[in-house]
């Protein structure tokens, strides 16, 4: 557990950041909160009884405050275009490991291309979209992939039953937009595609009882950025069931509202990981409640197993390339419950 160590949280008093603030303080750490709005984070420090300090992204003097005598940062604010780098040169300066929670595919991107080697050589570790997006569903690919050391296709598909977005969302879902212009992208033969047309609308199999669903096929995701940077699969796509796809896309849909103590969303989620190889599939499924919720316990997770040396890798790392990825994924139980199918032979 944390035995009383002093982690930042940049951005603490957001949805996402206030679950990975309650989460850290139950594991035994101790949370140092951070962000930019002074009264926000001084009225949660004192409702919390925990030590605030005020930090902004353009302000690199104050992220190094914020980080100081600190034993790591997780950062949960969005958007991530413009907090990524400056909070992990804040982190490799202060020599402390950084994690994220972002699901932007460009800033996830730019995370990889513009610190592996250099995070690398300096023996620091950096874990990007530590999140239920990109790094659940690549430690579930990894964990699908078993012994094999190489695969022709990973499906990764989605079943939400809903999705309110956060502000956070919403925000980091402009800047992505902003930066991709017409374009979306695919990754496809081992490199990624700029494409113009629709998104297709598809059918997927989802095992009983949700059984088939429409989905938005190439509904990209932080998945499709983490999964090839560790495992040799030439073709990895991402599915959203369509409802959520229209629930996320709909400009008036509400922010998720508590329904339970914990402070949880009513919606629930299925995430169905399909490897295929040669004329052989692999499946592995996972469930749970609250897709923002669930990035605290994954992101907590992934802190602990790094302070504590349990990792496999330095660098910008994929949560399946740093961490043994199944014993992982039963760690998170009773927060994911993991399903899995036999092996089968494709016809």
């Amino acid at each position: 557990m944390g035995s009383g160590q002093p982690v930042t949280v940049f951005g603490a008093y957001g949805h996402t950041g206030r679950f990975v603030v309650a989460e850290l303080a139950a594991r035994g750490f101790a949370p140092v909160l951070s962000g930019r709005n002074t009264q926000t984070l001084e009225k949660m420090a004192h409702n919390c009884g925990l030590e605030a300090r005020m930090a902004s992204a353009e302000d690199p003097a104050s992220l190094e405050r914020a980080l100081a005598d600190t034993a790591a940062v997780i950062n949960c604010a969005g958007p991530f275009a413009s907090t990524t780098g400056p909070v992990i040169e804040a982190a490799l300066r202060a020599k402390i490991p950084y994690l994220d929670v972002a699901a932007e595919l460009e800033a996830n991107l730019d995370t990889f291309a513009r610190y592996r080697e250099r995070a690398r050589d300096a023996g620091a570790v950096i874990v990007p979209a530590m999140a239920f997006f990109g790094g659940l569903g690549d430690l579930l690919t990894t964990a699908t992939m078993g012994d094999w050391t190489e695969a022709d296709e990973a499906h990764i598909a989605y079943a939400l039953s809903n999705w309110h977005p956060t502000t956070g969302t919403r925000l980091s879902g402009a800047v992505s937009r902003e930066r991709r212009g017409d374009h979306r992208l695919r990754y496809s033969g081992g490199q990624w595609e700029r494409r113009t047309d629709a998104a297709p609308t598809l059918e997927w199999t989802f095992p009983e009882p949700m059984g088939p669903r429409p989905v938005i096929g190439e509904f990209t995701m932080a998945d499709v950025v983490t999964v090839p940077q560790h495992l040799s699969i030439p073709d990895v796509t991402t599915y959203m069931s369509a409802e959520a796809a229209r629930d996320v896309a709909a400009p008036h849909t509400p922010p998720p509202t508590a329904a339970d103590e914990h402070g949880r969303s009513n919606q629930t989620f299925l995430v169905d990981v399909v490897v295929r190889s040669g004329g052989t599939e692999r499946r592995v499924t996972a469930s749970g409640q609250d897709i923002y919720a669930v990035t605290a316990p994954l992101v907590t997770e992934a802190l602990e197993r790094v302070l504590t040396g349990r990792t496999k890798a330095v660098g910008v790392v994929s949560a399946g390339e740093i961490f043994d990825a199944p014993d992982f994924l039963h760690a998170l139980d009773p927060n994911i419950t993991l399903h899995l199918h036999p092996q089968k032979q494709n016809a």
